[in-house]
């Protein structure tokens, strides 16, 4: 199993993908340790502001020395030029919102994954030609469980994961994996507003394993 393999296998026996950005390196560290804590072993940072890259050169550092077998990836990838400084920074993944050539084109150069963010039949057939085998379902809130019911047997091997929306109500959650995805994507829910102000990181432990929990037990039933 390569590297590439490896992070999907991960993101598949997992089934979170949680991802989040902070201004503050502080804050975005005390929260990846609060989900390692959590059992968290895949994690995405998102380059959403002037300090992502220089936060995710510290989340990296801390990785490497103390969460081994963690995989840190970069989302929010628009263009080459942020896929290059992050793959440099030692992303083991890249994600991006769209189906992006250029992103994909470095991705491929520098043997890294890419999960590129598609919310039409006729971007997942192009992902598909791509090369691309997870592809995240955005925004999933618009799009729903049905979209992925109605389309899963057109994909029979296409890995779905949706993101933007999805909470952590064992409801919700269960409502997206009857209907076929690998994973989910959890931002701004899981880690929320009042957990980063408040910096009630037990609490984001908490919740995290919580979810990790929902999701083994739905995992168990099937």
């Amino acid at each position: 199993m390569n590297k590439q393999q490896a992070i999907i296998y991960t993101i598949q026996s997992q089934g979170l993908m949680p991802l989040f950005f902070n201004a503050d390196e502080t804050v975005s560290i005390a929260v990846l340790k609060a989900l390692y804590a959590a059992g968290v072993r895949i994690v995405e940072y998102t380059n959403r502001g002037a300090t992502a890259l220089q936060n995710f050169k510290a989340l990296k550092h801390v990785v490497q020395h103390e969460m081994p077998d963690l995989y840190l990836g970069i989302g929010t990838i628009k263009d080459a030029a942020a896929a290059t400084a992050f793959i440099e920074a030692g992303a083991d993944f890249l994600i991006s919102p769209a189906l992006i050539d250029e992103v994909h084109e470095i991705a491929v150069q520098h043997a890294v994954l890419w999960l590129p963010g598609c919310m039409t039949v006729t971007e997942i057939v192009k992902a598909e030609k791509m090369g691309v085998s997870l592809v995240k379902l955005f925004p999933g809130n618009v799009l729903g469980p049905g979209f992925v019911s109605a389309i899963k047997a057109v994909f029979p091997t296409m890995l779905f994961m949706p993101t933007g929306g999805v909470d952590t109500t064992a409801a919700n959650i269960q409502a997206w994996f009857n209907a076929g995805v690998c994973a989910v994507g959890m931002g701004s829910n899981l880690i929320t507003a009042s957990i980063l102000a408040e910096q009630q990181y037990q609490q984001l432990q908490n919740e995290a394993s919580k979810v990790l929990q929902i999701i083994q037990q739905i995992k168990l039933k099937d």
